[in-house]
């Protein structure tokens, strides 16, 4: 059911701050939908914008978003037409959209809560970045119920720096998470189209870090990220997530995956940086040839995942040819 008017929280519109797009993507999400845009109108950074594309949704999230639109107007909501090719496709749509235009740039998921100061930890890191400098900041995530109860953290991925060499095999943060500043947003349109990729938050932090640009992985979780039935990827935490992850590999799907990464990446080779072409052909022979040879190649490519146990099963994947 639509919330009442009462019910929408007010909201002031800070001017004088860097204008923050809300990239929301939406389909069937009439049960968790008003929570997420209360928690985007709480935000302590003041000066936002959410962009809605829906892709076709029959239960009440029109209504929902209308309502909203309706309360807040213009100014703090639009709503357009999704793509209906499903949820990479929604959320590219919008990534990609010459009709958006603001300072930064938000993906947000139709069914989490985001933290007050979310969007605020994220700008004070970019504003560090000269805006000249693609950059990327996510985030770890707080994991909740459907109810909202709190059922513990995500996985923490600070063994490593982020970089290319792990973007190729590991999307260590989560597109809900994820806030990119305006160079980072003009890659995207630039070297995104007629793109197949596997996911958007997976694409972002592959192009930012393979063109040299800068990526912040902040270990305070400033999404609260509901786990659901209805989620399209959920959370990569626990050993059931391990056993999940190793299925993926030995069925084919994790070489599915890279396969789609590595055509994608191959069609944008000229824009990455010396270093990270040397990484992804090293990458490219480890997937290919003989035994001896893809490991020796992986090994030389500095590929690798967080953590031991997942790095340990990347050379289980090459030893099989599963890369």
């Amino acid at each position: 059911m639509p919330p009442s008017s009462s019910a929408i929280p007010q909201v002031t519109k800070n001017a004088t701050q860097s204008l923050v797009a809300v990239l929301l993507c939406t389909y069937q999400g009439e049960g968790f939908l008003s929570a997420q845009l209360n928690s985007i109108a709480r935000q302590s950074h003041g000066n936002w914008k959410v962009w809605a594309s829906d892709d076709g949704s029959k239960d009440a999230t029109p209504t929902i978003l209308e309502t909203y639109k309706q309360q807040w107007g213009d100014s703090l909501l639009s709503v357009l037409p999704g793509p209906r090719a499903g949820f990479v496709a929604n959320f590219m749509s919008l990534a990609c959209s010459p009709n958006i235009a603001a300072d930064y740039y938000a993906y947000a998921d139709q069914d989490d809560v985001w933290e007050d100061d979310k969007t605020a930890r994220a700008i004070t890191w970019l504003e560090t970045v000269p805006e000249e400098i693609p950059a990327l900041y996510m985030s770890r995530t707080r994991l909740i119920d459907e109810d909202g109860h709190e059922l513990g953290f995500a996985p923490l991925f600070t063994s490593k720096p982020p970089s290319f060499a792990n973007a190729l095999v590991q999307n260590i943060g989560g597109g809900n998470t994820m806030v990119i500043n305006q160079a980072a947003r003009a890659l995207l349109q630039t070297l995104s189209k007629d793109v197949k990729i596997v996911s958007h938050d997976w694409w972002t932090y592959m192009l930012v870090t393979g063109v040299g640009g800068r990526v912040f992985y902040d270990p305070y979780p400033g999404v609260r990220y509901r786990q659901h039935r209805g989620n399209v990827v959920g959370s990569n935490a626990g050993a059931l997530a391990r056993a999940w992850r190793a299925l993926l590999v030995f069925g084919g799907r994790f070489k599915n995956w890279g396969a789609i990464n590595m055509q994608a990446l191959e069609r944008i080779r000229a824009h990455l940086t010396p270093e990270n072409r040397r990484i992804f052909d090293d990458f490219s022979a480890a997937r290919a040839g003989g035994l001896s040879s893809r490991l020796l190649a992986l090994n030389r490519s500095g590929v690798h995942r967080q953590g031991f146990i997942d790095n340990i099963g990347l050379y289980v994947a090459a030893l099989f040819n599963r890369l």
